[in-house]
C-alpha cells in the first residue's frame, strides 16, 4: 500500500470521524481516483512506480487498495520508448539507462479504458551521499546522513529500507524427527531448517524532506533519517539500512511537503482536504478528472549502513511477541518424545544429561514453538546483500 493511497484514504476517514458525520455528495467516479507514486532512476538502478485506486472506506470495510492492470511507458521527446515491467499488485519496475540530456513523458493506459500522461519530465542529477552514520542518545539510536546540494539539486527526498537479523527468545538447533514407528528421536536441524536466526524488514513509509539552500554552502550535515528506540529488536543482532537520496524539482518538493504535513497532521481540523493534493499527471479523456500522485525522473544515490549489537552494547531487547515465554522445567524423556513433540507446537530446547555421562541426553526441556522458531516472524534465508 503506497503512501499516497494511505493519505487519501485517511482523509476520507477523517471526514467520517467528526462528531457530526459529514457525508459529502460525491460522484462514484470521484471515489475511484488513480493514485501514482514513483521516482524513476535514469542510470539503470531498478526503481518502482506504484499505481492504485482510492476507495470509499465509509462504505467498504476492506481497506485493501485495488490495483489497476495497465501498460506504462516512458517516452523521450525524440521518440524512444522505455516500457516498465509489471510486477503485480500495481507495481511496475523501471530498469533502463537512458540519456539524461532529454525530456520525457510517462504514459499510463489502464484496463478500464483510461489513459494518463505526465507533465514534461526533466531528469535531475542527484549528488552523492557524503556519509551515513549513527549516534546513541537517550532515546536509543539515531541514524543520519550528510550530503551537499548544488544549483541543480536543492530539494531532497530520502527513503529507506530496513533489514535486521534476530533470534527467538530461546534459540534451539533441535527438532523432533518422526520417520516411522521405529525411528523417533530429537536430532539437529539441517542449515536450511534452522529456526534460531532469521531476517525481516521492509520499506519505511516515512517522508523525509529537506532543502539544502537553507544551509550554508548547501551543506546538509547529519540529517536525521531514522530513530530506533531503546531495546528495539532491530538492533538485537545486526541491522542494515539502505538509504536512497532523490533530488526533486520545486513542484515535486511542494507536492511531497503537502503530503508530509498531512501525514503528520491527519485528524486536525486544519488539515487540507484531498482536493488540495494534485500531481503532475492528467487524464487524457478528461483533463479535469482528479489524478493523485507524482512521478519524478532522475538519479537515485544510495548508501548502506550496518549496525551490530556490539556497536550499541549494552542493548537488552524487549520484544512483546515473546512475552510469557519460558522453558518448561520438566524433562521430557526419550520414551515420551512423540507424546510431547510430535505436533510441533512444543519443541525441544535444552538437552538434559545424566550425571555420570555427557555422551547422550536422557531427555529435553522444551518450550512453545513461538518462543523458539524465528521463521514464524521472518525468513531464515540470508539476503543476498547481507554482510556479517
Amino acid at each position: 500500500m503506497n503512501r499516497v493511497f494511505l493519505y487519501v484514504s485517511f482523509c476520507i476517514l477523517f471526514l467520517s470521524a467528526c462528531r457530526e458525520p459529514f457525508e459529502p455528495d460525491l460522484e462514484p467516479s470521484d471515489l475511484n481516483v488513480l493514485v501514482v507514486e514513483g521516482y524513476l532512476d535514469t542510470q539503470g538502478l531498478p526503481s518502482k512506480l506504484k499505481l492504485s485506486y482510492t476507495r470509499n472506506i465509509q462504505t467498504e470495510v476492506d481497506f485493501t487498495p485495488s490495483y489497476p492492470s495497465a501498460s506504462v511507458i516512458l517516452r523521450s521527446e525524440s521518440g524512444e520508448q522505455y516500457p516498465l515491467t509489471p510486477l503485480g499488485f500495481g507495481e511496475f519496475e523501471f530498469a533502463h539507462d537512458i540519456p539524461e540530456n532529454q525530456d520525457y513523458r510517462l504514459y499510463i493506459s489502464t484496463n478500464d479504458g483510461n489513459s494518463y500522461t505526465s507533465d514534461l519530465l526533466r531528469p535531475i542529477l542527484t549528488p552523492d551521499i557524503i556519509d551515513v552514520g549513527f549516534v546513541q542518545n537517550e532515546a536509543g539510536v539515531e541514524i543520519y546522513l550528510t550530503t551537499k546540494g548544488d544549483e541543480n539539486a536543492d530539494d531532497f527526498l530520502w527513503t529507506y529500507e530496513e533489514t535486521y537479523a534476530f533470534r527467538p527468545r530461546f534459540p534451539t538447533p533441535f527438532k523432533y524427527d518422526y520417520i516411522n514407528d521405529t525411528t523417533k528421536d530429537v536430532v539437529y536441524r539441517s542449515p536450511d531448517e534452522r529456526t534460531d536466526l532469521c531476517y525481516r524488514g521492509g520499506e519505511s513509509s516515512d517522508l523525509i524532506l529537506e532543502t539544502s539552500s537553507r544551509f550554508e554552502d548547501q551543506f546538509v550535515f547529519r540529517q536525521s533519517i531514522a530513530q530506533i528506540v531503546q531495546n528495539d529488536e532491530r538492533l538485537s543482532v545486526r541491522y542494515s539500512i539502505l538509504i536512497s537520496q532523490k533530488a526533486l524539482d520545486k513542484k515535486a518538493s511542494e507536492f511531497w511537503e503537502i503530503l508530509r504535513k498531512n501525514t503528520d497532521d491527519i485528524g486536525s481540523i486544519f488539515s487540507p482536504l484531498p482536493s488540495n493534493i494534485g500531481g503532475n499527471l492528467t487524464n487524457d479523456r478528461d483533463p479535469d478528472a482528479p489524478v493523485v500522485g507524482f512521478v519524478s525522473l532522475g538519479t537515485i544515490k544510495q548508501k548502506r549502513l550496518y549496525i551490530a549489537v556490539q556497536d550499541v552494547a549494552p542493548w537488552i531487547t524487549d520484544e512483546p511477541d515473546y512475552y510469557g515465554c519460558y522453558v518448561y522445567p520438566d524433562t521430557v524423556l526419550a520414551a515420551n518424545y512423540g507424546q510431547y513433540f510430535s505436533t510441533g507446537s512444543f519443541v525441544p530446547v535444552r538437552p538434559i544429561y545424566p550425571e555420570t555421562s555427557q555422551l547422550a541426553p536422557i531427555g529435553y526441556q522444551g518450550t512453545d514453538r513461538r518462543c523458539a522458531d524465528c521463521t514464524l516472524r521472518g525468513t531464515n534465508v540470508k539476503p543476498d546483500f547481507w554482510e556479517d
